[in-house]
């Protein structure tokens, strides 16, 4: 049974954010708010904890693709290649928000990822998740949790989210109702950007 923990996003508690990191360094899978819909999250160093996420999903590790979600801008070297000063403007004018920019990765990234040549990066503008990610110390993997009903394609609601996947996860964040409209994905790793999917990230900062 997964554990449902109440978690205010305009003042989280740092006790209840410590047991949300607690279970994640456990190797964990918590289900959490952001700005836009709930996700599937674990830590990036874990590697079953992201097999279990992919096994959840029904795709394969390696070539699930699944986004890294970082607390600022700060983690970004970790993980992609160095990035001329344009593409950092968009990304720091942008970020926090509701935008997922596709990059080029490098060296560093998970063993699991190793033949990919891009990686999604997220930085969601929700305290909740950012306070997570800050008191991990390295970024989550994740991706959204879709609803098999096709009018609604995200859950929106904690307690429907808890009863549906109790059984799957080990944890899931209430955090109030969340959006049904995903991020908007930005492709940035050739030298045109690219739209991939429209989102609630507005499409006017270009």
């Amino acid at each position: 049974m997964a554990e449902f923990i109440k978690i205010y996003e305009e003042n989280p508690n740092p006790k209840e954010i410590k047991r949300v990191v607690k279970i994640l360094r456990d190797g964990g899978v918590i289900i959490y708010p952001s700005d836009t819909v709930y996700a599937l999250g674990c830590d990036i160093k874990n590697n079953r904890a992201m097999e279990r996420v992919a096994q959840l999903r029904g795709v394969k590790l390696e070539k699930a693709n699944f986004s890294f979600v970082c607390e600022d801008l700060s983690n970004l070297s970790d993980y992609v290649k160095q990035i001329d000063t344009p593409t950092f403007k968009l990304l720091k004018r942008n970020l926090p928000g509701p935008y997922t920019f596709i990059l080029p990765g490098n060296n560093n990234l998970p063993t699991v990822f190793k033949k990919k040549k891009e990686v999604g990066i997220r930085i969601p503008n929700n305290n909740i998740t950012l306070e997570i990610v800050k008191a991990l110390g390295n970024p989550l993997v994740s991706t959204s949790i879709r609803d098999e009903d096709e009018v609604l394609e995200y859950t929106t609601d904690p307690e429907l989210i808890l009863e549906k996947w109790d059984n799957l996860v080990d944890l899931v964040i209430d955090g109030g109702y969340g959006g049904n409209q995903g991020s908007t994905i930005i492709d940035l790793s050739n030298d045109e950007p690219e739209v991939v999917r429209e989102g609630k990230g507005s499409l006017e900062i270009f």
